[in-house]
């Protein structure tokens, strides 16, 4: 994926990115040592950035952390950022933690930190358990029994377990390799505004108004619509909205920026019209597809 620009637009900065992926997340990949998992549903993130996930008291994690020594698991999670709209190279960007899985319960007594708590330590670290040393394949259950495990909790409230995640490295991936993204800035950054709304919005657009797309388009300078045969909303946040310009074998992503960063998901629809406004005043170009 690229993305072209002659001079940035303002944008979320890479902690921002990091928490609006994990706000936004419905899915995400647990790796430890000899065993991998996926799960839907299971985590959930708190304003200061802590990550718990609420799973089956008999699962495998928890069985896991339990037997560890000192009850702290070496763990890796990873998470997918997709675009919701139909589009080529959907995956938008590839968050990844790495820390420690303990039993959120047994350390309410003397009060759980925020990401970054044990930033000091590694990965490849000896607390006790063993670091992930190429650990990547499913153990016995898989991914299948993890994610049907973790839908079961969430029915049975009274018989699950809380394991929080005590990161020590964080990373984000855009497509042109990873970045670290300092622990503290996670705690400071907040999820975009529009992290939870930003799927419905765009289908919305693209599905019910592609007339709007269209003059969307018209804010593109005329060099980069050069052999594009498809115009396609593809990411929104608070500082404005990203165009994927579909070619025959290639794309690139231009950002038009709002002319004020928006609060909420409620200025959405000013901030649009204010954009397509701004498209009127711009010659009409060729027609470009639109749709889905």
């Amino acid at each position: 994926m690229s993305s072209r620009t002659d001079a940035r637009p303002p944008g979320p900065s890479g902690a921002e990115r990091v928490r609006s992926v994990l706000t936004a997340a419905r899915s995400l990949t647990v790796t430890t040592d000899g065993y991998r998992c996926d799960l839907v549903g299971a985590h959930a993130l708190d304003d200061r950035g802590r990550l718990t996930l609420r799973l089956p008291g008999d699962c495998h994690l928890a069985a896991a952390v339990a037997c560890a020594p000192r009850g702290d698991l070496a763990a890796m999670l990873q998470f997918t950022d997709v675009a919701p709209t139909a589009v080529r190279d959907r995956v938008r960007a590839r968050v990844t933690l790495s820390g420690w899985l303990t039993d959120a319960g047994a350390d309410d007594a003397v009060g759980g930190g925020a990401v970054g708590v044990r930033g000091t330590r590694g990965l490849g670290g000896t607390r006790g358990s063993r670091g992930l040393g190429g650990g990547r394949a499913r153990g016995a259950g898989g991914a299948g029994d993890a994610a049907g495990d973790a839908g079961d909790a969430a029915g049975d409230a009274g018989d699950h377990v809380d394991l929080r995640l005590d990161a020590v490295r964080a990373t984000l991936d855009t497509g042109a390799g990873p970045e670290g993204v300092g622990l503290d800035e996670l705690v400071l950054a907040g999820a975009d505004p529009l992290a939870g709304h930003e799927a419905a919005l765009l289908i919305h657009l693209t599905d019910d108004h592609p007339d709007a797309v269209a003059r969307l388009a018209r804010l593109v300078e005329p060099r980069h619509l050069h052999g594009v045969r498809r115009v396609v909303p593809v990411a929104l946040d608070r500082y404005g909205i990203t165009l994927r310009l579909e070619r025959a074998r290639a794309h690139d992503d231009v950002r038009l920026p709002f002319a004020v960063p928006l609060r909420d998901a409620a200025e959405f629809g000013d901030r649009v019209q204010t954009l397509l406004a701004a498209a009127r005043a711009c010659p009409r170009r060729r027609s470009l597809h639109t749709g889905p």
